[in-house]
């Protein structure tokens, strides 16, 4: 699960509401098993706010992925998230990253949402959960909390490890992470 936000919410500034969104999510969810640094991230795109504090956390839970999306977009709101422009400034942001090794909803479509094009990640949205998350292996500010808690999992399309993926991104992408 991947956590970050770069605007206040009522709980208060970003880290905060990523710690009481860490709670949230061990009540509704299951519990915690293990969570990365705090980091500060360059909003992405350029310019399109403030830094982000982001976090990965790993969770037990028993439910069903597409149970786990609703209580991901209930926490959301009750930070404040609103959804009026795609990878723009926000209160809080939870992604479903992986769930084992798990391809939802098959290895054709997941790929096709891995491979689309710059201009097209901007305007297009599934209709539909996407496991793994299609932009994982492109976002230092995933990548570098992501090592922290699994470093060894492995793509379920790719085959890559998460240090496999996080080295292969450009360094300059990966120095822009930094600890909270």
């Amino acid at each position: 699960m991947a956590l970050g936000g770069n605007e206040p919410s009522g709980f208060g500034p970003p880290a905060r509401t990523i710690t009481l969104s860490l709670a949230r999510l061990a009540t509704s969810l299951g519990p915690l098993l293990a969570v990365s640094r705090f980091y500060l991230t360059p909003a992405f795109p350029a310019g399109s706010g403030p830094e982000y504090v982001n976090a990965v956390a790993a969770l037990a839970t028993d439910k069903a992925p597409e149970a786990i999306l609703p209580c991901l977009h209930q926490i959301e709101a009750e930070a404040g998230r609103t959804r009026e422009r795609r990878w723009g400034a926000r209160t809080l942001d939870l992604d479903l990253l992986l769930v084992g090794d798990l391809i939802l909803p098959d290895q054709k479509t997941v790929a096709e949402w891995i491979c689309l094009d710059a201009e097209m990640q901007q305007s297009a949205t599934p209709d539909r959960l996407i496991l793994p998350h299609p932009r994982l292996q492109d976002r230092a500010f995933v990548l570098v909390p992501l090592a922290e808690v699994a470093p060894g999992h492995r793509h379920p399309l790719t085959g890559r490890t998460v240090t496999e993926m996080l080295a292969a991104l450009p360094t300059e992408d990966r120095r822009a992470v930094r600890p909270f």
